[in-house]
């Protein structure tokens, strides 16, 4: 054992040593985190543990077992690029089935009568919301939201409980069907990160050992590490295949949600990505022969206005900025707004039970329906523009069908009404309109206003709700509304320019999603590859710096207010010039770091663990000189194990001798990654047992990250 000058504690009487005085203290970086609150969350463990038992184990390793390990990593990452690209096709067929369905029903009613198509396609979006409320509220509460805050937070050291089990995945994919099927103002983008994430941590520890899917082989990613690199793998998968964007994936993962980063891992990333493109691919070009149903050209997102507005000029400069000022407003507005309501919603509806967020779902699914339904009544239809005749483009579009120039309600054959035209349509078709080229006058302002304001409140309302929901597609309808309406005073404007619509609604998108996530390289990287666009990318970085500049303006982005609201302690990069002028002990205040002797009775570790949060222990011992010494840092986890196994309670208060050390392997410690782990409350002891010792020191951790009482917090 070591015996530096950092060991020797300042006053020599044991147990609650350590706190006073101006010795250091030790400290693990992520094991000494605290529980934050009894519901839940806690530091995962990067740093390793060089006990007795992980040195034998890494010396009777072969050679091997290198190899191996590379090998499996790589097999990993394609599995994951596979399961979550199969996962986004079910999803995408299925939403893409229901809507079709529903909406060929409701335009076949309609043409005899208006008021049962109307209970028909409530009816339908009810039942959907339904299903997908229950699936939440009942089987995996972990799977309301976007999950992106959570895998955030698990990605900067922070583990929630529940977020990457097996129901979790179920729930998630299920729920979000039912909830973007249903015509919720939300999207299943942000559901398909956390998706990829859950397929990858389910992958690493080797399936799921409840539902009994679960193998010994795969089981090499033990620690904490691993299991965070295939996270990053499954996170990135899943933005490449919500938007078949590989290096956006990849940029995502890197620019929003991790927080440590080497080129080994870029290199798999960028490996996943590409499965999952080539696997969503495939699948598309499957389903174009029609074997997928209504699952056609729409689905898959990928808008191409690679036949839009081929040129600017200097003058639409000042348009566009003025885009980009307005998303960072609307942004920063939408963030407060879902911040006020989810915090109303968490003191006053949520507590009240199951019924109370199954009934509030269907509320607003009541709502949406209605206003999607209605509005468009009350508008009054236009004649069809005189298109040219090589377009592609019909007038009025027969329904059912996606596409522009929905007749909804009018009199005569050659109208269409252009409300309906986005409302009564899934996310996907309603933002391919609004970015379509060539269809100039489609839409009367007052439509487009009519549209933002209602969505928006909507988008708003929807968002916290219990149900899986995506924030990306919402933002990019809510922008390219705004968008086009920009452009559309651009057209009236300046009369000559070659100006596209379709082209300011693409830049609206662009604006909200920055102003609302302050994302800019990868969000400019998505954009770029949804739109099949290269043209528009230095509009596109000069709409999104000055989006983030206003939001950031305001407030935090949106994922950091959510990380906040649901207590996940996120490190900011930068330390707050308070922390430069405080110590690591002021940062304690009055609490006292709590010691275990090398040899300590069963019923003293009981108590110290009953009686305090703390996930770390030093173990104290004395010198040759009866000096205290503190000898390394040990785990309440492994503390709990050791307690459970009984293997090696001893008789006497004296150091054990080194023969009996073998009586674990590491993979005893391993904590699962997706479940609490154990409690001191699952340990049951007889009366005789708590009279027994337990020698700490073969199982601590003797080199421990140390910090000087008087280091400034900034530096901690």
């Amino acid at each position: 054992m070591a015996r530096l000058a950092w060991t020797r504690l300042p006053t020599a009487d044991g147990a609650g040593a350590g706190a006073e005085g101006p010795g250091p203290v030790p400290a693990s970086p992520s094991s000494a985190g605290y529980e934050l609150f009894a519901g839940g969350v806690e530091s995962l463990d990067y740093e390793v543990i060089e006990n007795y038992a992980y040195r034998e184990e890494q010396a009777q390793r072969s050679k091997f077992w290198v190899p191996y390990y590379v090998m499996l990593k790589w097999l990993f990452s394609l599995l994951i690029g596979v399961g979550t690209g199969l996962a986004a096709i079910f999803i995408n067929l299925a939403v893409e089935n229901f809507s079709g369905w529903k909406y060929a029903a409701t335009f076949a009613i309609i043409q005899h009568s208006y008021f049962v198509g109307f209970f028909v396609y409530i009816v339908f979006n009810l039942a959907l919301v339904f299903s997908s409320v229950y699936i939440v509220t009942n089987f995996a509460p972990a799977a309301a939201g976007s999950g992106i805050p959570e895998i955030k937070g698990y990605l900067n050291g922070v583990d929630t409980h529940g977020i990457l089990l097996f129901r979790t995945l179920v729930g998630k994919i299920f729920g979000s069907i039912g909830s973007v099927g249903g015509g919720l103002a939300l999207g299943k983008e942000g559901p398909l990160v956390h998706t990829g994430a859950c397929i990858a941590s389910l992958l690493g520890q080797g399936g799921s050992a409840k539902y009994h899917l679960s193998s010994r082989w795969v089981r090499i990613f033990e620690s904490d590490r691993d299991r965070r690199d295939l996270v990053t793998c499954g996170c990135a998968a899943g933005v490449a295949a919500a938007f078949r964007a590989p290096v956006g994936g990849v940029l995502f993962a890197l620019e929003e949600v991790t927080s440590w980063w080497r080129s080994h891992l870029m290199w798999r990333v960028f490996f996943t990505s590409a499965v999952v493109a080539v696997v969503v691919r495939s699948a598309m070009n499957w389903c174009k022969s029609g074997k997928c149903g209504h699952f056609g050209s729409g689905g898959f997102i990928i808008w191409d206005i690679s036949g839009g507005q081929e040129d600017y000029s200097y003058q639409e400069l000042l348009p566009m900025a003025i885009i980009g000022v307005i998303g960072g407003f609307l942004g920063a507005l939408f963030n407060q707004l879902t911040l006020y309501i989810t915090k109303w919603r968490r003191t006053y509806l949520h507590k009240k039970g199951k019924r109370v967020k199954i009934f509030e779902a269907c509320l607003i699914s009541l709502v949406t329906s209605t206003i999607s339904f209605v509005l468009p009544l009350m508008r009054k239809c236009s004649s069809c523009p005189q298109l040219e005749t090589n377009s592609g483009i019909e007038c009025p579009r027969p329904p059912g069908t996606d596409g522009n120039f929905v007749n909804f309600y009018c009199s005569k054959d050659n109208e269409y009404n252009d409300l309906a035209t986005i409302f009564f349509n899934t996310q996907d078709d309603a933002i391919r309109n609004l970015f379509s080229a060539k269809t100039f006058h489609e839409y009367s302002a007052q439509s487009l206003i009519t549209f933002l304001v209602m969505f928006y409140s909507l988008a708003v309302v929807t968002f916290g709700t219990a149900v899986p929901a995506g924030q990306f597609v919402p933002g990019i309808m809510i922008g390219s509304t705004y968008g086009r309406l920009v452009g559309m005073f651009v057209v009236k404007f300046y009369k000559k320019l070659n100006v596209e619509e379709g082209t300011y609604a693409l830049l609206g998108a662009a604006s909200f999603l920055g102003g609302s996530m302050r994302m800019t390289v990868s969000l400019c990287v998505i954009m770029v590859e949804i739109t099949n666009n290269l043209k528009l990318l230095p509009l596109i970085m000069l709409v999104l710096l000055i989006s983030k500049a206003v939001g950031d303006f305001f407030n935090e982005g949106l994922y950091e207010v959510q990380a906040q609201l649901r207590g996940i302690p996120l490190l900011d990069s930068r330390p707050k010039q308070v922390m430069r002028n405080m110590s690591a002990k002021d940062a304690c205040k009055n609490q006292k770091v709590v010691s275990l002797p090398r040899v300590s009775r069963i019923v003293d570790i009981i108590s110290v663990l009953r009686s305090n949060k703390h996930n770390g222990f030093p173990v104290v011992d004395r010198g040759q000189n009866g000096e205290s010494l503190v000898i390394g840092l040990i785990l309440r986890s492994h503390l709990l194990v050791l307690l459970q196994s009984k293997v090696d309670f001893q008789n006497s208060p004296f150091p054990c001798g080194p023969g009996i050390l073998n009586r674990h392997n590491t993979s005893d410690f391993v904590k699962p990654a997706s479940s609490k782990g154990k409690s001191i409350d699952d340990i049951h002891l007889t009366e005789d047992e708590l009279g027994l010792y337990l020698d700490l020191a073969p199982f601590l951790n003797p080199s421990p990250y140390i910090v000087p009482e008087d280091m400034s917090l900034a530096k901690v």
